[in-house]
């Protein structure tokens, strides 16, 4: 192919990268101020939605203008509605768009603020994904979204013990709990399973309590704001579960797992979910593997970095625990589960 035509090709395709990350970005707006879920329910004019959605009327006529012009909203004679496009960006929609939008926008803000970074070496930590007020109300709600699915159509039917600790009195523990989805995923399938979540972020602790209430594990689960190595029970936990939480305390290794082992009850198990990080570099090429680059870079800004399943059943053996490791969609996912044997 001739040098120029290549270049010129090549200019194209990331013109329409740049169109496609605005599009995110207008969705961005539309998701988090509730424009697109108002919309969903009744075509408006800007005035209409604004009023509707409480949102200044000059900044919401601008963004109809906006989404239409990237066809996220269709209009004749003042009235918008969604578009197809517009439609699954809706957070309520069955096949929401929602997650991508918000890793996109939250992957802008991470690499801002690691271009700054790398010229110092600086490593916030975790306080950096709570920089952006209107990202970090969504960040559950958008591994909620993405993960909830994986873990009731593959991981639960796969592993056995999550029916072997739906009974009387048996405890589940999440650590870095987030939005409180995985505890209440285990509620619904174990009827006597009770919980508690613990997570640094108060957003995170807030949304978590609220949707247990409204899905009716108020009286079931609990979740507290606080830090793992601060973390307090009264009684031994059947299941101590980390969802994509682990990589986030690896470097305290030494400390955590032992301090695990000791909070188990006989017959219980660490149950670690992790997304899978390849040996060989090469893999990163693969679809499902390429994001994981970009998340591992700014894991390294958090004080972090991805995990490979056999280090993490390493540790677990090394106090004592009987590991597995099962992989999942499409072996870009892990869980290690660790059985504390009698």
């Amino acid at each position: 192919m001739d040098q120029t035509k290549e270049i010129a090709d090549l200019k194209d395709k990331i013109k329409a990268h740049s169109q496609g990350t605005t599009t995110l970005n207008l969705s961005f707006i539309g998701i988090v101020n509730g424009l697109f879920e108002s919309l969903g329910q009744n075509p408006a004019t800007s005035g209409e939605l604004a009023m509707k959605t409480g949102m200044d009327p000059e900044y919401v006529e601008r963004w109809c203008d906006a989404a239409y012009a990237f066809g996220l909203l269709d209009g004749q004679d003042h009235q918008f509605r969604l578009s197809s496009l517009g439609e699954i960006m809706r957070p309520s929609h069955p096949q929401t768009s929602m997650p991508q939008v918000i890793q996109s926008v939250l992957g802008t803000h991470m690499s801002e603020r690691i271009a700054g970074l790398m010229r110092t070496g600086e490593r916030p930590g975790e306080v950096i994904l709570g920089e952006r007020e209107t990202v970090l109300p969504w960040f559950g709600p958008m591994l909620e979204t993405t993960f909830g699915p994986i873990f009731e159509k593959q991981i639960f039917p796969a592993i056995p013990f999550f029916r072997e600790i739906d009974r009387n009195d048996a405890l589940a523990i999440d650590l870095g709990c987030g939005n409180g989805w995985y505890l209440r995923a285990l509620a619904k399938h174990s009827p006597k399973l009770s919980g508690l979540g613990v997570d640094g972020f108060r957003e995170n602790i807030r949304q978590a309590s609220l949707r247990a209430e409204e899905e009716g594990f108020g009286n079931r689960l609990k979740f507290t704001q606080g830090d793992i190595f601060s973390l307090k029970l009264d009684r031994k936990a059947d299941m101590i579960a980390m969802n994509r939480a682990l990589h986030h305390v690896w470097s305290d290794k030494e400390r955590l797992f032992p301090m695990l082992r000791s909070y188990l009850a006989p017959g219980g198990a660490l149950v670690l979910w992790e997304p899978f990080w390849p040996k060989q570099r090469e893999e990163l090429r693969s679809n499902g593997k390429r994001p994981l680059s970009f998340q591992n870079l700014g894991e390294h800004a958090q004080g972090n970095r991805l995990l490979n399943p056999e280090e993490i059943a390493e540790e677990c053996q090394k106090v004592g625990l009987k590991t597995t490791i099962s992989l999942f969609a499409e072996g870009n996912e892990s869980v290690v589960v660790a059985v504390n044997t009698p």
